[in-house]
């Protein structure tokens, strides 16, 4: 690893300067009551709204996970990152129906068209998660590109960009990250895009590459009986996953809710949408580039998940080193912001204002700050934990991910989809799902200690991707069944709220939020989605 000169500093000087001048201006603006605080007075534009889910998506555990997936032979896991299709569900789908119920968060919907039972679940549960999946993984992999940046050790490194980005999030709410993320996400990319071009012309171009890897490695689709990630279960578990995290969850879905209508808000997930088709050339070809230097003698490093960092110190020269240095820091400060704010206003919209409903502005404003502190703490002491679970970072994220979202993407999806699907069904499946999801990590955790041939074994250590896709199926079944053996919901619970409760009103309403610009760049979208998974076929 190259340390970083003068030149290099003066470019991460200057990046944390235009940082710090826009958190003032954003911060100098009043945010007294909990719509702006929360929702930014949901006034943001279609490409503040659009930068903001990519930068909130793009943390450093793709910066660092992907490329170690690129590098660890594990190309698969590259079909998580070719979702675009799904962000543009969020927009064309599931949108229209968040903005009619003028909801703030995810659980508030729940409650709008179940009962409160279900809000209580997922509000306790979304910030379980939150620790599990996005702030203990963003701080340890900042962690690893601070430290290796900086010559720092691991714990100063991510300690201190926790403090640092926790500031300015704390005191400017929802509106200095929305505004802060849309110039990270230009500093990301372009910082990303460079290394990848100098990498690619390092290595003699793609076919170069190819050769030295053989084209098998550069395979995603995997046979159905692959140990490791069969490509049935693998398309279908990415699937849901995919709608959970892109469609439902508050950490994405509340950028959405900031635009000033629904048009700007779906040309926001249009817009994200073709942001997200860059991870793929930004992240995981770098960690590709990085293995087959490795492979040549030319670069060397111990563990994938240090394939970025290594590769970016070695090939850069000085000044686009430290350009590459500051995206690596705002990929790792826009995703620690977005879950910071997510957090906040899931426990003091969800819950604290649930508990205490005449409570003034000003102090839920403050109670959301307090909650932001709290949950940071408690994700910097589950990262030892984490470590334990999976060797490649990328791969315990989806791992997570594939045991809390089944239940969670089939009752949104019933809800929307089937207006026979009552509370009952929602809180059952629920409760249930998460129970099972709990005891899939915990058997994972030890199933060293347990029979090989138990039952608690074979579910343990039943592939992540396949448990996934039985676990869905269960989750659907469990809520259709409760649902039909228990009371109709009433009228006002679908109202709007369900395909084929619509009314003619509001049908028209959503057809003047769009034309026909917005319909091609979503096919276009689609088109090159295709067109990686067959780039990416092994042929």
């Amino acid at each position: 690893m190259k340390t970083l000169d003068t030149l290099d500093w003066i470019c991460i000087g200057l990046y944390f300067l235009v940082l710090a001048g826009v958190a003032v201006w954003i911060i100098r603006k009043k945010h007294n009551n909990t719509e702006d605080y929360f929702l930014a007075g949901r006034n943001i534009g279609w490409f503040v709204v659009g930068t903001s889910i990519f930068a909130s998506n793009i943390g450093s555990e793709h910066v660092v996970g992907l490329a170690g997936a690129g590098a660890g032979d594990k190309l698969p896991m590259l079909i998580y990152e070719i979702q675009a299709w799904v962000v543009l569900m969020l927009g064309w789908v599931f949108l229209p129906f968040y903005a009619r119920s003028g909801v703030f968060t995810m659980p508030e919907f729940l409650e709008k068209r179940f009962d409160s039972r279900s809000r209580w679940v997922l509000s306790i549960f979304s910030i379980i998660a939150y620790v599990l999946t996005k702030i203990s993984v963003t701080i340890y992999a900042g962690g690893i590109v601070v430290s290796a940046l900086l010559g720092i050790d691991f714990w100063t490194g991510a300690l201190s960009t926790v403090i640092l980005t926790g500031l300015y999030t704390v005191a400017g709410g929802m509106r200095a990250v929305v505004y802060t993320e849309a110039v990270q996400a230009v500093v990301l990319v372009v910082g990303a895009a460079v290394l990848t071009f100098i990498g690619l012309n390092q290595v003699g171009g793609w076919e170069s590459m190819k050769t030295t890897l053989t084209p098998e490695y550069l395979d995603m689709w995997r046979s159905a009986s692959d140990p490791d990630f069969p490509w049935p279960t693998l398309l279908i578990t990415s699937t849901i996953v995919g709608i959970w995290y892109w469609c439902t969850d508050q950490y994405i879905v509340q950028r959405t809710l900031t635009a000033r209508n629904i048009q700007e808000g779906r040309r926001g997930t249009i817009f994200g949408a073709l942001l997200k088709l860059l991870p793929v050339f930004l992240f995981l070809i770098p960690g590709v580039i990085a293995l087959t230097l490795k492979m040549r003698g030319e670069l060397h490093w111990d563990s994938p998940d240090e394939a970025f960092p290594v590769l970016m110190s070695n090939l850069l020269p000085s000044g686009l080193r430290g350009l590459v240095a500051a995206g690596l820091l705002a990929a790792l400060m826009s995703s620690l912001a977005s879950v910071f704010n997510s957090c906040s206003t899931l426990f003091t919209v969800d819950i604290y204002k649930k508990l205490r409903p005449n409570t003034p502005e000003k102090k839920l404003v403050r109670t959301g700050q307090l909650a932001t502190v709290i949950v940071v703490i408690i994700g910097i002491i589950w990262i030892p934990i984490m470590a334990n679970i999976s060797g490649v970072l990328y791969e315990y994220l989806q791992k997570v991910q594939s045991y809390i979202s089944p239940p969670i993407t089939a009752v949104f999806l019933l809800g929307i989809f089937h207006k026979r699907i009552n509370a009952h069904g929602a809180f059952v499946t629920l409760i249930t799902g998460f129970v099972v999801g709990a005891l899939r990590i915990v058997l994972e955790l030890i199933k060293d200690d347990l029979d090989p041939n138990g039952m608690l074994f074979a579910l343990g250590d039943m592939n992540f991707l396949t448990f996934g896709a039985w676990f869905f199926l269960f989750c659907i079944i469990l809520a259709i069944v409760v649902s039909l053996i228990t009371n109709t919901p009433s009228e006002e619970k679908v109202k709007n709220l369900t395909f084929g409760t619509i009314t003619e009103e509001e049908k028209q309403k959503n057809k003047s939020s769009y034309n026909w610009v917005d319909v091609v760049v979503s096919i276009l979208i689609i088109a090159i989605v295709i067109g990686v998974m067959i780039l990416f076929n092994g042929k």
